[in-house]
């Protein structure tokens, strides 16, 4: 559609504010913010959830592996070396490490609590990445050559504990005795604390040595599970095929979007509900923009009439109120992604501003599992935000353009 300069001077002229219509532009300075609003509410709400779900999907990966297989009868896994042999020369197969877990009871000095109790090798921590990073120099020698554990830094505070410190474990796996199942108790010695960012971990759980974690545990030196960690996450489907061709009709291959299936289902049904009602705020900015351009082309009938009577065709009339409300939505639509970006790549500093304003914590790390609010911005949505946000605002300007342009010359002229 071709415009020409006077549709393009007429349009922006009709947009300046004039005392006679003062109420019309006030509610088009609205239907401008409510774009603005919805464009940069809409980026930022996906930036973060997409950050959100990124983020959580590295801490679990950054300490779990990609996949994990474990045995069918819900025992132990027995000769697992040979296993493991069978598996890490698989291409794109970084480490397969073997682990157990159980739940115990935690008593510091003063404090109780239950905590997670997994054994690792020392071998096995660096597949471990997060967890790797997150120990000091002194902490992995006290790992490796003390034998000493390593506990969650939150969990530590919990305990009131340092390190040097003695820390008893009471698991349920008991010793049986002529009077009964008597539960297994042992010391440790805690050689240093682990903080990955994500409190589910750094609140509950304990690593220890492989030997010490399968004489507390009574594994009999056997392992539940084997962790296989690949060199990207979207390996793992394919992977899995292979490996199952690989090992044992006894064990059985889970991948880790299987293993937090119901998790990434919910992230992903949530993101889709917030893309639908936040694009509400659009609709209802489109909304203003047809109410503010109905009044618009009220008050200009004779305007329009002396254009049509001058020789001004129907579609340059429609084309003049389609630049009108296509304007409020470029310009809103512009600003709008400017200050969603702007805010998405911001977001932890307004975050704590808000915080700090209202003396609340808006992310708590017990509710959301992160300390810090994640923002990660996709091209691709952005572009569908301003899709949408500039479809919108041009139907907006359908109707009144199309209602101005059957507007009779001699009808209107009549009263004026």
């Amino acid at each position: 559609m071709y415009i020409t300069f006077l549709e393009k001077f007429i349009a922006l002229r009709y947009l300046r504010s004039r005392r006679a219509e003062g109420f019309i532009s006030v509610s088009a300075w609205f239907s401008f913010l409510g774009i603005v609003l919805g464009v940069a509410t809409l980026i930022v709400v996906m930036s973060v959830m997409n950050g959100f779900r990124t983020e959580l999907i590295d801490r679990i990966l950054g300490i779990n592996g990609h996949l994990i297989i474990y045995p069918n009868d819900g025992n132990y896994i027995e000769n697992y070396n040979n296993v493991i042999r069978d598996i890490v020369n698989i291409k794109d197969v970084v480490a397969v490490t073997p682990q157990i877990e159980g739940q115990a009871l935690a008593r510091s000095q003063d404090f109780i609590s239950g905590v997670i109790v997994r054994g690792v090798r020392w071998s096995d921590l660096p597949s471990k990445k997060l967890l790797w990073n997150s120990l000091s120099t002194e902490a992995k020698n006290n790992y490796k050559i003390q034998k000493n554990i390593l506990l969650g830094f939150r969990l530590a505070k919990k305990l009131n504990v340092n390190v040097g410190d003695k820390l008893t474990l009471f698991s349920a796996n008991g010793l049986e005795t002529p009077l009964g199942v008597f539960p297994q108790k042992q010391s440790f010695v805690i050689g240093g604390f682990f903080n990955i960012g994500m409190y589910e971990y750094d609140n509950n759980f304990i690593f220890l040595p492989w030997d010490d974690a399968q004489s507390f545990l009574l594994t009999n030196k056997n392992t539940q599970t084997l962790e296989i960690f690949l060199k990207s996450h979207t390996l793992s489907s394919k992977l899995k095929n292979i490996i199952k061709k690989k090992i044992d009709d006894k064990l059985t291959v889970l991948d880790w979007k299987n293993k937090n299936s119901s998790f990434i289902n919910a992230l992903n049904v949530e993101k889709n509900v917030m893309f639908l009602i936040l694009s509400l705020i659009i609709l209802v900015a489109a909304f203003n923009i047809i109410s503010s351009m109905i009044m618009l082309v009220n008050t200009k009938r004779g305007d329009i009439a002396l254009l049509r009577a001058m020789g001004a065709s129907k579609a340059v009339i429609i084309k003049i109120f389609l630049l009108i409300g296509s304007f409020v939505g470029i310009i809103g639509t512009f600003f709008g992604t400017l200050l969603g970006i702007y805010l998405s790549l911001n977001i932890e500093q307004v975050r704590q501003l808000l915080s700090f304003l209202f003396n609340q914590n808006l992310f708590s790390p017990e509710v959301y599992f992160l300390t810090q609010l994640p923002s990660e911005i996709r091209t691709y949505e952005v572009i569908s935000v301003i899709s949408i946000s500039l479809v919108l605002s041009i139907l907006a300007s359908v109707y009144p353009s199309w209602k101005a342009s059957k507007i009779a010359p001699a009808e209107a002229l009549r009263y004026e």
